[in-house]
C-alpha cells in the first residue's frame, strides 16, 4: 500500500477548500447575506452623505445668521449717537467703527475687520492678522456704496468666508465693515459626527451580518431538511419525511414534499404488491402447465389431456391477470365512474345475472321498490362485487344449496349481501379473509389456488366508494358476506390504506344461514 506524498494530500486539501468555498459562495444563504450587506451599505453610505450635507448646511446657514446679525447692529449704531459727543455720528466712519469694536465681542471662529481709505484700520482683539495678507485688502477695498459682499476665500489658516458691508459718505464709500468666520472648527464637528457614524454604521454591520446569517440558516432550516430528505429517500426507502413547524410558505413547501413523498410511496407500494401479486398468484398454474408438458409423451390421448390440463391453466392465468389489473387499477383515482342509479332496478338485474352462476336454490331476500331508493355509485364496480361475492358463494356449497342476495337502503347508506349455507370461515383467517393471500385451508380441496382475489376485489371496490365490506360468520352454517357503501356517494379513497381502521361487520337485514 502506497501512501500519497505530502504535495498530493495539500493538492488534494486545496481541492477540498475550493470545492466547500464554491459551495458556499453558491449557497442561498450566502446569497441572502450578501444580498443583505450590500443593501444595509448601501443604505448607510446614503445616511453618512446625507448627514453630512444636512450638518455642512446647517454651519453655512448658522454663520449666515451671525454675520447678518452683526451688520443689522452696525446700522443701528450708525443711525444713533456718538457716545462721546452725544451728537449723531453723520458720516464720520472711523467713530462708527471704532465704537462698534469696543461695544461688540466676536463669537468663536468669528473676527471683525474694518478698511478705512483704503488701508487696514482696526480689527477685533485674538482676531487672525488677515491685513498681512494683499488679496483680503483687495477684496475689501470697496469703491462704490453697493450692497454687501459676501465671498469664500482662502488663507493660511483655512477658508474665510466673510460678509463686506461699504459705509457710505457722500458720493462715496467712507469705510468698509467686514465679519469674517472660520468655519474649520464647525467642518471638525462635522467629520467627527460623521465618524462616529461610520464607526457605529460598521460595527452595526458587522453584528447585523452575523445575526442575518443566524437568521438565515433558520429561514431556510426547512429547505436544507428538504435537500437531505430528499437525497436520503430511494425507491426502497420512502418513509422519510420533513418535520413541519409553522404556517408560513416554507411550512407549505415541506407540507406540499411530505405529500408528493406520500403519493410516490404509494406509488412504489402499488408497484410493488402487483409484481408480489403476479409471482404469488401464477406461480401455481405454470408449475402445473409446465409439469405436464416435460412429462408430455407420444399418445394422442396423453396430448389431449395434457392440452386440456394446460388450457385450463392458460385460462386461471388469464382470470388471474384480469383480477391482479382490477387490483391495481382500485388505487387509482379513476378507478370508479359514478352515476345515479336506481337500487331497486339494480338489484333485479343483479338478482338475474347471479342466478346464471350456478345451479343452486336462489333466493332474492330483500329489494327496494324500483324508483324510490337512488344511489351514487359505480354501476359496474357494484355489479363485480356482488357477482365475485355470488361466485364465492356458488364455490363453497353444493349443489341445490341456498343462496340468498338481498339489498337495503337505511339511513345515508345502502347494504347489499350474499348469503349461503356452506361450511363457513375459518375463525383462524377470518380477520385476514379479505387479505388476497389469505387462503381458508377447510376451502383448498374445493377450490383453486389464488381465488382469494375476488374478496380483496370486492374489499376495494366498497372501500372505493367510500364503504365497507364485513362478513357474518358461522361455522359449519355459512356466512353472510354485506357491502356497505354511502347513497349519496363519496370522495374517492385508496383500498391500501393499511392504516385504516376494519369497519365494524354490519348485522345481515335478514337472519339466515352464512357462506364462506
Amino acid at each position: 500500500m502506497t501512501d500519497r506524498s505530502p504535495s498530493t494530500r495539500g493538492s488534494t486539501w486545496l481541492r477540498a477548500l475550493r470545492a466547500n468555498l464554491r459551495h458556499g459562495v453558491a449557497s442561498v444563504r450566502f446569497r441572502m447575506l450578501v444580498g443583505y450587506l450590500v443593501l444595509l451599505a448601501v443604505a448607510l453610505t446614503i445616511a453618512i452623505v446625507v448627514t453630512r450635507q444636512v450638518q455642512h448646511a446647517r454651519a453655512d446657514r448658522e454663520i449666515e445668521r451671525e454675520q447678518a446679525q452683526e451688520v443689522a447692529e452696525l446700522r443701528r449704531l450708525a443711525g444713533g449717537l456718538n457716545p462721546e459727543t452725544g451728537e449723531p455720528f453723520g458720516t464720520d466712519v472711523e467713530a462708527i467703527l471704532r465704537t462698534y469694536l469696543q461695544r461688540n465681542v466676536p463669537s468663536d471662529d468669528e473676527a471683525f475687520y474694518t478698511v478705512v481709505g483704503g488701508n487696514g484700520f482696526l480689527y477685533s482683539n485674538t482676531s487672525p492678522p488677515l491685513f498681512d495678507d494683499p488679496q483680503f485688502l483687495r477684496l475689501w477695498n470697496v469703491d462704490t456704496p453697493t450692497a454687501a459682499t459676501t465671498m469664500t476665500s482662502v488663507a493660511d489658516i483655512g477658508e474665510v468666508r466673510w460678509l463686506a458691508v461699504p459705509l457710505a459718505s457722500g458720493d462715496g464709500v467712507a469705510g468698509v465693515f467686514v465679519v469674517a468666520s472660520f468655519p474649520a472648527d464647525d467642518h471638525r464637528e462635522v467629520g467627527q459626527v460623521i465618524r462616529v457614524i461610520t464607526i457605529t454604521g460598521l460595527a452595526v454591520l458587522v453584528v447585523t451580518s452575523a445575526l442575518a446569517w443566524t437568521l438565515a440558516g433558520r429561514v431556510l432550516r426547512p429547505v436544507r431538511d428538504l435537500r437531505e430528505m430528499a437525497e436520503q429517500i430511494n425507491e426502497s426507502d420512502l418513509s422519510a419525511r420533513i418535520p413541519v413547524e409553522g404556517h408560513d410558505e416554507l411550512a407549505r413547501l415541506g407540507i406540499t414534499f411530505n405529500e408528493m413523498i406520500d403519493r410516490l410511496e404509494h406509488g412504489f407500494n402499488a408497484q410493488r404488491r402487483f409484481l408480489n401479486d403476479v409471482a404469488h398468484e401464477l406461480r401455481t398454474p405454470i408449475t402445473i402447465a409446465r409439469g405436464h408438458l416435460e412429462v408430455l409423451g407420444d399418445d394422442p390421448a396423453e396430448r389431449a389431456e395434457t392440452v386440456v390440463v394446460v388450457t385450463d391453466e392458460l385460462d386461471r392465468m388469464s382470470r388471474y391477470v384480469g383480477d391482479l389489473l382490477v387490483l391495481a387499477k382500485s388505487e387509482q383515482a379513476n378507478f370508479l365512474v359514478t352515476e345515479p342509479i336506481d337500487l331497486g332496478e339494480l338489484t333485479l338485474d343483479l338478482y338475474q345475472r347471479i342466478r346464471n352462476l350456478g345451479r343452486r336454490s336462489w333466493v332474492l331476500d330483500a329489494t327496494p321498490p324500483a324508483g324510490v331508493v337512488t344511489i351514487v355509485a359505480d354501476p359496474e364496480r357494484i355489479s363485480q362485487a356482488v357477482v365475485n361475492l355470488a361466485a364465492n358463494a356458488v364455490q363453497h356449497t353444493d349443489e341445490d344449496a341456498e343462496i340468498g342476495f338481498g339489498v337495503a337502503a337505511g339511513g345515508n347508506t345502502a347494504k347489499l349481501w350474499v348469503r349461503d349455507s356452506g361450511p363457513g370461515v375459518d375463525p383462524a383467517i377470518i380477520d385476514l379473509l379479505f387479505d388476497r393471500y389469505a387462503r381458508a385451508a377447510t376451502s383448498r380441496t374445493r377450490r383453486p389456488e389464488g381465488t382469494g382475489i375476488g374478496l380483496s376485489i370486492v374489499e376495494a371496490i366498497a372501500r372505493a366508494h367510500g364503504g365497507s365490506v364485513s362478513v357474518e360468520n358461522r361455522p359449519g352454517h355459512g356466512a353472510t358476506f354485506t357491502v356497505t357503501v354511502p347513497l349519496g356517494g363519496a370522495p374517492w379513497a385508496p383500498p391500501y390504506a393499511a392504516d385504516a381502521a376494519t369497519p365494524p361487520s354490519p348485522s345481515t337485514p335478514e337472519p339466515g344461514s352464512t357462506p364462506s
